[in-house]
């Protein structure tokens, strides 16, 4: 038992062994640590009904192995005795590779809560399905702040002279790239307040209107009936007034039709003819049911409206085209008159005395008009 000790007292004389056996240790006690936390804790999470605990538990194995080795490597390295720039050089390297190996767990993880808690949020939430990719981006460029700052740290690099320079840096690049940061808040509120939602139809103040098909922290598309694509700055969408069809508690969209009748029709006939042209129509609602309105006595008949829900907004312009289709046959067939603006011009008939005076005057401006002989 003595020589044995004696033995492993001599063992730090020999600085290969000893770093060999430092390494060697290493690795046994990452293995270890690596199997403790696989088995008791990835069997305990699994007994959870929540999923993310063990997508956590399987990103942290891994890491947690590498940078136990790397410790160790680095203890291994001081018996050596090496040159105080290779062991600077080691040093930075191990640092480096944990910096790297953890900002990716990190994003993992990072990624992975905020996916699980846009899925359970409330619909008043901040953090949302549709506000999901602003708080990844800003995950990230935290996590990689954090990271680029430990690897200045590893590297002994100064960090106030950096912070300096990316300060002028910054100033310079916001005043050239006024546009794209004025579309990139503008597509960060747009996403944050939600005014509207990819497959929501909108419509712009210049009339443009269609289904948005994306919604970038530049810009927003949006597919128009005609099949275009319509590529929008969120500058420009941030400032404008949109109208959301499908916006509010009920995703149905109420569409109307204005007609007039001729003066003298019978008001009860039009009302039942206008609620006669909405039936065996697809795609218009049943609750809530179909209205005509009296709206005013206009200049050339008595203005009418029909308003019916829909439910689809995308069918808003074909229901449109049968329903003016449907109130124009059915009119005709009814015997009602649509009017148009027409005016009728009366000529007065004038005095004789009038007219014998207007001949006199006329004669007169002759006779002054005719040269001097």
């Amino acid at each position: 038992m003595n020589s044995i000790l004696e033995n492993l007292e001599k063992i730090p004389n020999y600085p290969v062994l000893f770093s060999s056996l430092i390494l060697v240790g290493a690795f046994l006690l990452a293995w270890l640590i690596e199997f403790v936390l696989w088995r008791f804790l990835a069997a305990a999470a699994r007994k959870t009904q929540n999923v993310l605990d063990d997508k956590i538990i399987a990103c942290l194995r891994r890491p947690i192995f590498y940078s136990i080795v790397f410790y160790g490597t680095s203890w291994a390295v001081e018996p050596l005795e090496l040159h105080v720039d290779a062991i600077f050089a080691l040093y930075g390297v191990l640092k480096t590779a944990t910096v790297i190996i953890w900002t990716s767990v990190a994003f993992k993880i990072g990624g992975l809560a905020l996916e699980s808690l846009s899925h359970a949020a409330q619909q008043d939430s901040l953090l949302q399905k549709s506000t999901l990719p602003l708080f990844t981006m800003l995950l990230r460029a935290t996590t990689f702040g954090i990271a680029v700052y430990f690897l200045f740290l590893a590297w002994d690099i100064n960090v106030t002279a950096w912070l300096a320079s990316a300060g002028i840096i910054g100033l310079a690049v916001g005043f050239a790239a006024q546009d794209t940061l004025a579309n990139l808040f503008a597509g960060i509120f747009i996403i944050a307040d939600a005014p509207y939602r990819l497959g929501d139809y909108i419509v712009l103040e210049d009339g443009i209107r269609g289904r948005v098909t994306q919604i970038g922290f530049r810009s927003t598309r949006l597919l128009t009936l005609d099949d275009i694509e319509v590529t929008i700055p969120n500058s420009v969408i941030g400032g404008a007034k949109i109208t959301n069809e499908v916006g509010g508690p009920d995703v149905r969209h109420r569409i109307s039709v204005a007609v007039d009748a001729a003066y003298g029709s019978d008001v009860d006939l039009v009302r039942s003819v206008l609620l006669g042209c909405v039936d065996d129509i697809a795609g218009i609602s049943e609750s809530p049911l179909p209205i005509t309105r009296f709206l005013a006595f206009g200049a050339s008949g008595l203005s009418f409206v029909l308003m019916v829900w829909i439910e689809d907004a995308s069918k808003r312009d074909v229901i449109l085209d049968i329903l003016h289709e449907r109130v124009y046959k059915a009119f005709n067939a009814a015997g009602l008159e649509i009017p148009y603006s027409k005016h009728d011009l009366y000529i007065k008939e004038m005095p004789a005395s009038f007219m014998a005076q207007g001949e006199g005057a006329s004669a007169s401006l002759r006779m002054q008009a005719k040269p001097s002989t």
